[in-house]
């Protein structure tokens, strides 16, 4: 098995760290630690404010291979529904694994919009759901699924996927939950949304 190098080592070792005590609380000290390696190294390797690009590096490994993934969906032969049933399976995938990046994104998109949102757009696997959009409109127009508009389909299916975890302090403390809790909770979730859309678009 090949050994990871140093900066693969800081990245997994972050990784770790954000998905146990989230981006506010995790501090570089304990990545370094972890890693195996001193602040300096780590501070050599993400120059400037180190935790933010981790966060972002993790980010954008996670968030381009979800991508990836969900275009190579759209483009398929499948049903509206399938697609949306394989793209669910992918989104929550990525959440339920990095389930601070929605928080990180919405601060980014905040902060950073424009060049958050060229940075995405100018990568070679960049989202793309025209595909789906066109077949939504295809599938209504044949009578396969009720009239719909295809843009707020997809901004449903977003919204109820990704609010939850945006939202997740405030959900816990209203409703008193812990974060296993919570973490199972969002593993059902992706059957109650299909569940939902399966409805919203039965002819």
């Amino acid at each position: 098995m090949k050994e990871l190098s140093t900066e693969e080592k800081i990245v997994q070792a972050a990784k770790e760290v954000f998905t146990q005590k989230g981006y506010a609380a995790a501090r570089t000290d304990e990545i370094a630690v972890r890693a195996g390696v001193n602040k300096g190294l780590l501070q050599y390797y993400f120059k400037g404010k180190s935790k933010e690009k981790l966060f972002k590096a993790i980010f954008e490994e996670a968030f381009l291979k979800m991508i990836t993934r969900i275009n190579v969906i759209f483009e398929s032969e499948d049903t509206v529904e399938h697609k949306i049933e394989l793209a669910l399976d992918a989104y929550f995938d990525l959440l339920l694994e990095n389930p601070n990046l929605p928080g990180f994104i919405v601060n980014e998109l905040h902060t950073n919009i424009h060049a958050f949102v060229e940075e995405i757009m100018q990568k070679p696997n960049r989202p793309n759901p025209m595909p789906l959009l066109m077949q939504i409109m295809e599938e209504a127009a044949q009578g396969k699924i009720r009239p719909i508009n295809p843009v707020h389909l997809i901004l449903n299916v977003l919204s109820m996927t990704v609010f939850p975890f945006i939202a997740r302090p405030l959900f816990q403390r209203l409703v008193n939950v812990d974060d296993a809790t919570f973490m199972d909770m969002m593993r059902q979730r992706k059957a109650e949304i299909l569940d939902f859309v399966k409805h919203a678009i039965k002819p």
